[in-house]
């Protein structure tokens, strides 16, 4: 278990749009999210306190990215999960608030998803929490 992720800095990726097709795909608010690596504020995500069984997509190409069961209640004011879909996720060293942390994107299309945070303390079975933008995510029942 752990963060099931690769590295990339290529920026290649199987789903592979320009600018303006994302622009026509995306709301506004997903393009500045996925697209521009923006973050929603906090609490205001409704996927946050969501707590029905399904699958994760990405709101960007519709990959399947977490579980409900891996979802838990990190009170950080974003939806949490503990872990990803095996493959799902490609990771990035992200310096933009002055400090390292770990970006979180979409292996398929590489949508900006969130962050991971590890060490944190969580009674989860990897201590991660992959702090996710709801606006970046498309939720699927069961």
């Amino acid at each position: 278990m752990g963060t099931n992720t690769s590295s990339s800095s290529s920026g290649s990726f199987p789903v592979n749009l320009s600018e303006e097709e994302w622009r026509v795909k995306l709301t506004p608010q997903q393009f500045r999210i996925l697209r521009e690596k923006d973050t929603e504020r906090p609490g205001t995500g409704e996927y946050n306190k969501h707590k029905e069984k399904g699958i994760y997509n990405c709101a960007g190409c519709d990959a399947p990215l977490y579980t409900s069961e891996t979802k838990f209640d990190s009170g950080c004011g974003w939806p949490a999960f503990f872990d990803a879909i095996p493959g799902a996720l490609k990771t990035e060293d992200d310096y933009s608030m002055g400090r390292k942390r770990t970006e979180i994107m979409c292996a398929r299309c590489g949508g900006h998803l969130g962050h991971v945070f590890k060490g944190e303390g969580f009674p989860t079975p990897t201590d991660e929490r992959h702090c996710v933008n709801s606006i970046s995510l498309r939720f699927n029942s069961k």
